[in-house]
């Protein structure tokens, strides 16, 4: 099968990364026929456990587009995202997602998610994260707060 130009790309930006010494992942944000952004995995030299290429790759794609809002663009990456690189991509309202090894893939080589796609299947209090509610009317006045003002900003 023949690689497109944006799966290239993705693939080279995660091939540079093993080769500066970071981890094995590259994503790029593309618009109609053009690479908008990209990124590859910082989370060691960032010292950022929210350095991934996908997530990199939206933050630089929405700076350089001027928006948060990514509709109308796609990501390519080089692995099936994790849990966090999904919610992000949902977030920016990207339109597909294009990538390259399977999570089982990166399970193999020492990326495992599982854990976190069983965890989120479980209610609160079967979670081996412990999760305590306090302010709750507190965080509704402030949530509320949002929601009144006339000059609110969507997303």
């Amino acid at each position: 099968m023949v690689l497109t130009e944006s799966m290239r790309e993705a693939l080279r930006l995660a091939q540079d990364s093993v080769e500066a010494g970071g981890g094995p992942f590259g994503a790029v944000i593309v618009r109609g026929d053009e690479i908008v952004a990209g990124g590859c995995n910082q989370v060691v030299e960032a010292r950022d456990p929210t350095a991934h290429a996908e997530v990199l790759a939206i933050r630089n794609a929405a700076r350089k587009l001027g928006t948060h809002d990514l509709s109308g663009c796609r990501i390519y990456t080089s692995c099936e995202p994790c849990p966090m690189c999904l919610g992000a991509i949902y977030w920016a309202r990207l339109e597909s997602v294009t990538y390259g090894a399977l999570r089982s893939d990166a399970s193999e080589v020492g990326f495992d998610d599982e854990l976190i796609y069983d965890e989120i299947q479980l209610p609160l209090e079967e979670r081996r994260l412990k999760f305590e509610q306090e302010g709750h009317a507190e965080a509704l006045k402030v949530l509320r707060a949002w929601r009144a003002k006339a000059d609110r900003m969507e997303y």
